[in-house]
């Protein structure tokens, strides 16, 4: 007796299309931010080995920067929130009986 062969045969290759897909579409929507990121560290870079007081504004810009940040963050955590009423759940009232 012999088995019944399947209509399709099986193909590994729409699993390996499909993850190929996936990583191309990752890789698309990852290169801007990266590329921005890089490049701002390479300008920062350059603009430091050219001229050097160029280098110590931009060190200085960034740790005020950082500074406000925690500072506002700081601040933030202090404020108080007014408090939020719980109505709580809505409930169906008793049945009455009556269909209209």
């Amino acid at each position: 007796m012999s088995t019944p062969s399947s209509p399709r045969p099986s193909r590994p290759w729409g699993t390996l299309g499909a993850g190929a897909a996936a990583v191309a579409a990752c890789a698309v929507c990852c290169a801007g931010p990266l590329l921005a990121l890089l490049g701002g560290i390479g300008v920062t870079s350059a603009i430091g080995s050219l001229w050097m007081p160029a280098l110590a504004m931009l060190a200085v810009a960034a740790g005020l920067g950082v500074l406000l940040a925690v500072r506002r963050r700081r601040s933030a955590a202090c404020r108080t929130v007014p408090a939020t009423a719980d109505l709580g759940m809505p409930t169906i009232g008793p049945d009455t009986g009556h269909t209209p």
